[in-house]
């Protein structure tokens, strides 16, 4: 079997050593050059036609996200991201996503030799789902911005009016892979009286924020990083933490959000499994649920549950998904009522809630 060629851009000598020696351990990966700067790499993507790139956020002579940009625009490659642990390298990872980066990993803030070495599993899991992964169009961050729904502030900070509806239904979201750029696809399409939007993406601690507050500017909705405790109100969306478990939970009538760092669930925390199977317990029929982009088969089996709950659940199709592994195991498991491109999506929950309301003012 042909080994997946990977490319290593990094301007840390270290780094390339360690992703080097990592990389080559593995017996279905090669690593076929090294560069210290984009303007090298550029070069050596010509000469060689990688099958994968692992890029530095923030690179000397040429930015990492100019090249990223250009790179898309004009030899799609698929790329995963090497990121620093820092508010700004979470900023900067959330736009490379964006732009079309498959995934990213997060460099240790310290012990970068034992710490990148631990990482090892995850660096070559995600060079091999970016191997495989389909890229799609190009979109640079100015299309996001416009393509994206009017943030319309003013109904965010303004009284809403909730209807009952609103406040009864749950929408719960669960991600992985290509995840930050489908979740958009679904917020920004959504209605500022929407129900509470609970939403699990693989993603580790220190970047949920930064996606979240992504997430929030292009929004008609208020969306936030969860927080233990606090209610789910109705035109607010809530993203689990990075390493911390997200569960729907009820105080007296009110939905409210608990987190917790109990062990990984199908090797994630967050998991998305955990976020469905508390939706299914807590809200049953008045759930709905969505299953994005992503690798594995975490949340098939809570969705399931949901499913069975009386809840209306959604898979995204594989022809808009970046890898339609949790989306296909949902399906497979007979969790699903209808799959749908990701741009649909979100206005097919909006006529699914305008329905049930009919039926309810009947």
């Amino acid at each position: 079997m042909a080994k997946t060629r990977v490319l290593i851009i990094d301007d840390s000598a270290l780094i390339r050593s360690l992703l080097t020696e990592i990389i080559g351990k593995q017996p279905d990966l090669e690593v076929i050059g090294t560069a210290p700067d984009p303007l090298v790499a550029r070069e050596m993507i010509r000469a060689m036609n990688p099958d994968v790139l692992t890029l530095d956020v923030e690179m000397p002579r040429m930015d990492g996200l100019d090249f990223l940009e250009k790179l898309m625009r004009l030899r799609p490659t698929p790329v995963v991201m090497v990121s620093t642990l820092t508010e700004r390298g979470a900023e900067v990872t959330m736009r490379a996503l964006e732009l079309g980066a498959i995934d990213f990993v997060a460099k240790p803030k310290l012990g970068i030799s034992s710490g990148m070495k631990e990482l090892a599993a995850e660096i070559c899991d995600k060079i091999r789902v970016a191997a495989q992964a389909k890229l799609h169009r190009h979109v640079t961050a100015r299309t996001v911005a416009a393509t994206a729904a009017p943030p319309a502030t003013a109904d965010k900070v303004a009284p809403a009016r909730y209807s009952r509806m609103s406040t009864e239904k749950i929408i719960a979201i669960g991600a992985s892979t290509g995840g930050t750029e489908a979740i958009r696809e679904v917020l920004v399409r959504l209605p500022p009286d929407c129900p509470g939007v609970l939403i699990t993406q693989h993603m580790p601690a220190g970047f949920t924020r930064s996606f979240a507050s992504r997430m929030n500017s292009l929004s008609r909705i208020a969306v936030s990083e969860a927080s233990d405790g606090e209610r789910v109100l109705p035109g607010h969306a809530y993203i689990a933490p990075g390493d911390r478990h997200m569960r729907l939970a009820k105080s007296g009538s009110n939905y409210i959000i608990a987190l917790d760092d109990t062990e990984p669930v199908n090797r994630h925390r967050p998991s998305v499994d955990v976020l469905f199977r508390s939706v299914a317990a807590v809200a049953g029929r008045n759930a709905l649920g969505v299953m994005l982009t992503g690798m594995g088969r975490d949340g098939a089996t809570a969705m399931l549950e949901m499913r069975n709950a009386g809840s209306f659940n959604i898979a995204q199709d594989e022809a808009s998904c970046v890898v339609f592994g949790m989306p296909r195991e949902a399906i497979a498991a007979g969790a699903v009522d209808e799959i749908l491109p990701v741009t649909a999506i979100a206005e097919r929950l909006l006529q699914e809630l305008a329905q049930v309301g009919v039926a309810h003012r009947v």
